[in-house]
């Protein structure tokens, strides 16, 4: 399976004379389309609005529109099999037939419902939403699949979920229909699959005795009749994705890799495997990988920038080797002249004919088109590249390293100026943001008494009962919130109007929460479009955009910030919401912030200083935010760090580092209160087992976490590490419509106490609300009060 690399998309080879390019590919890129077409067309879908034929033609439209653009920005190696309508783990679950028990599937082609089904849940019946459509249903009802973070990104998948007993049968022909479909198109690609290690290594089993990996020998034969139905279909290259090669692999997990590659190489002889691998160094797996029998070798240069040369010396001297030059995972705008000056040896010492330039992964993770931001600040707009600009970028790459620098040279004047008028600019660098940070001392990290001591202070404060309920902040965004927002936007109703549009909003929503008995109440949050846009566009140092979607999940998109300078607060962000919301109700009424390490997170950050010394801006200005807070009178303030664990690091060994600082932004945060204020904190989909240590080192007073997916299993970190402050595991999983009765809920408090004390234990939802509907939000909170109440029954 080695061997030089075919010309597969029509041009010249790299040593032939007419060559005009090196190879130049993208890995995959963003499915969501400009205007977030795939986002309309699902919701309509959902909500019985179009049918599957309707949603199967706009999917179709936006593959060929997506081919196109590449073609148009000068990419060689086009990929398929790159779209999903959720994601790619959960496509290669269906393609594999690992679809569990609870969803009724009998073998055959797997139905867009049960697809659906995996990925959202569902009630077992049409139920109608708040404006009366009807939401189609699996028959029989069934929660979603759990959802985790793809590796250290902003990107969600569906986990796998396996049994001993498991089997795997070819049930979805997705990547030979959709080759097929971009042949047809006049588009020679490269499928994209999901490696059948990662697939196996980022899968679940309720079943502790044996391992996921054992059951390589039932999955490859899957594996093998699809390259081979691809190969049949004209696929002479297939891009296989096993980003577990940047973890740290024990010996079974390389075992695995050498059987599943020496399998695929014997039963597939005729295709060849570009072996992606992306997010991180190869490390101590360069010897692996160098023996596998693969034709060619994707690497990451961007998070693994000094590891080039080592693992080039390692590879056979006739595998293709694809140059990941590109960040693939921001938007900033490359040096390209500082990359030709690293990568030229490299093309000259290996041969441009075994070489093919690409971003460092996917391009999944960036906006689409820079040129649809018209408001945008001229300079910072200069300094950006979306996954279009990032598609010339590396297409000029290709043509310099194949025909001289000389014929790309206005490309290279123009990035090499932009470069050099960021690093430069004012807007960037601020003296006094430095200057408190290099002030910053140990005692600001510090509550004043420890936690046992602040409980006893806090429990003689609020007198809540056993069991507290409350929810994670955010209440439905319906369509007349949206509707409200967009108008103000646009200008067609004034400030005062808008205003008074939230204040109704939030007033109707504080008498709810009291008329069912929720102990701890949230003002909903209508006035914010996002937990961390509505904070950076309060903060110096971050910019926004109108149109850089990038998913999330399934319909989700985000438009994260981009962090672009030094960080401040210039005046105070939630008071009056505070205040207003408090004034409602004699209960208590939560402060609601993020945290500074989400905010870094689920941010576009900047490339040019450490992240650590930007998340530490970010944590002076919501300290700032913290202390006005308690000053207005808020009693419970809560910092949500929803992605703190998102940021962990690949390798342990980098944990530490990580962790220290993190943990140290938050507690920098939360630290300038008196003991009788009591701080709550947020994390989402999480395995905390490894890092139990730092959240206890957060010392929030209560921590909240999503764990209904996993029927409780995340608490068993806590039990191990006895745990002692609260903690408010979630028995409502927001991310599905599915609407949970008492008796289930019940039944995971139950799980909880198994795990923890009472006095530990608060009562809520999984995570914010905004994005469901009313309807189904009254129905789980109400069912969630009934289920608190039954428990304090039977304390």
């Amino acid at each position: 399976m080695s061997g030089p690399c075919p010309n597969i998309t029509g041009f010249p080879m790299s040593n032939s004379s007419s060559v005009t390019s090196i190879p130049v590919a993208t890995l995959g890129t963003p499915r969501i389309g400009p205007r977030r077409e795939l986002k309309t067309a699902l919701e309509n879908y959902w909500s019985g609005r179009i049918d599957e034929a309707s949603l199967l033609k706009t999917a179709a439209q936006l593959r060929a529109d997506n081919w196109a653009r590449q073609k148009a920005r000068g990419v060689t190696v086009i990929p398929s099999n790159d779209f999903s309508f959720y994601d790619q783990v959960l496509d290669t679950s269906v393609m594999v037939g690992a679809i569990p028990d609870v969803y009724n599937w009998t073998g055959g082609e797997v139905s867009l419902a049960t697809y659906f089904a995996m990925a959202r849940g569902s009630q077992g019946e049409d139920a109608a939403c708040e404006h009366g459509h009807v939401h189609h249903h699996h028959g029989h009802g069934a929660p979603a699949q759990e959802m985790t973070k793809w590796f250290d990104t902003n990107y969600h998948y569906m986990v796998p979920e396996f049994s001993k007993e498991q089997t795997f049968a070819l049930s979805s022909t997705k990547p030979i229909d959709e080759y097929r479909e971009a042949r047809a198109l006049g588009y020679r690609t490269r499928p994209v699959l999901v490696g059948p290690v990662t697939f196996l290594k980022l899968g679940k089993s309720h079943d502790a005795s044996f391992s996921n990996l054992s059951l390589l020998d039932r999955l490859l034969p899957v594996y093998i009749e699809v390259l081979n139905k691809l190969a049949t279909e004209g696929a002479d290259w297939v891009q296989l994705d096993e980003p577990c090669l940047v973890l740290d692999l024990d010996a079974n997990e390389k075992a695995a890799l050498k059987t599943a590659y020496s399998e695929l190489a014997l039963k597939v002889p005729g295709t060849k495997i570009m072996l992606a691998t992306y997010f991180g160094e190869l490390g101590d797996n360069a010897d692996l990988v160098a023996k596998l029998p693969v034709a060619g070798v994707h690497l990451d240069l961007v998070r693994g920038k000094g590891e080039i040369d080592t693992v080039l010396s390692k590879m056979p001297a006739d595998r293709v080797i694809s140059l990941g030059v590109i960040d693939g995972r921001n938007i900033w705008r490359a040096n390209l002249p500082a990359i030709l000056d690293r990568i030229e040896p490299v093309v000259t010492g290996r041969g441009a004919h075994l070489i093919e330039i690409a971003p460092s992964c996917s391009l999944l993770h960036v906006p689409i088109d820079l040129d649809q931001e018209t408001a945008l600040d001229a300079d910072l707009k200069s300094w950006l590249a979306f996954s279009l600009q990032k598609m010339s970028e590396l297409s000029a790459l290709g043509r310099a390293l194949a025909v001289g620098r000389n014929t790309v040279k206005d490309e290279l004047a123009a990035s090499a100026a932009a470069a050099a008028a960021r690093k430069a600019s004012p807007k960037v660098h601020n003296k006094a943001v430095a200057e408190r940070v290099a002030a910053i001392t140990a005692d600001m990290a510090n509550r004043r008494s420890a936690f046992a001591r602040r409980a006893q202070i806090q429990r003689a404060r609020f007198k809540l009962p056993v069991f507290p309920t409350t929810t994670i902040g955010s209440f439905p965004q319906t369509s007349d919130v949206r509707k409200a927002r967009a108008a103000f936007a646009k200008g067609t109703i004034t400030m005062a109007q808008y205003d008074e549009f939230l204040r109704e909003e939030t007033r109707r929503t504080v008498e709810w929460q009291e008329t069912i008995g929720l102990d701890v109440l949230v003002h909903g949050e209508f006035e914010r479009n996002d937990m961390v846009q509505y904070f950076g566009e309060q903060l110096s140092g971050f910019a926004f955009t109108k149109s850089a979607w990038v998913q999330s999940y399934g319909s989700r998109c985000v438009r994260p910030p981009i962090l672009f300078g030094d960080v401040s607060r210039p005046k105070p962000m939630t008071v009056e919401w505070w205040k207003y919301a408090q004034s409602l109700t004699k209960r208590p009424m939560k402060g609601m912030l993020t945290g500074p390490v989400t905010i870094l997170n689920w941010s576009f950050v900047r490339d040019d200083i450490p992240r650590s010394k930007s998340c530490r801006q970010i944590a002076l200005a919501i300290r700032d935010e913290v202390t006005d807070l308690e000053k207005a009178g808020a009693t419970m303030i809560q910092i949500d760090e929803a992605a703190l664990r998102e940021g962990l690091p690949l390798r342990r060994s980098e944990w530490k580092t990580y962790l220290d600082w993190a943990v140290g932004s938050f507690r920098i945060t939360a630290s300038g209160v008196a003991d009788e204020t009591q701080i709550h904190t947020h994390m989402c989909y999480s395995e905390f087992n490894d890092i139990i240590d730092a959240i206890g080192a957060m010392d929030a007073d209560v921590i909240s976490i999503e764990t209904s997916r996993s029927k409780m299993e995340l608490l068993d970190a806590f039990v191990t590490y006895k745990y002692p402050n609260e903690i408010g595991p979630g028995v409502y999983d927001i991310h599905s419509p599915r609407v949970p009765d008492v008796e289930e809920m019940t039944g995971l408090i139950e799980k909880a106490r198994s795990h923890l004390t009472a006095d530990q234990i608060w009562i809520n939802p999984d995570c914010g609300l905004k994005t469901r509907g009313w309807p189904e939000v009254r129905s789980a909170l109400t069912n969630m009060v009934e289920a608190a109440r039954q428990a304090r029954g039977a304390a």
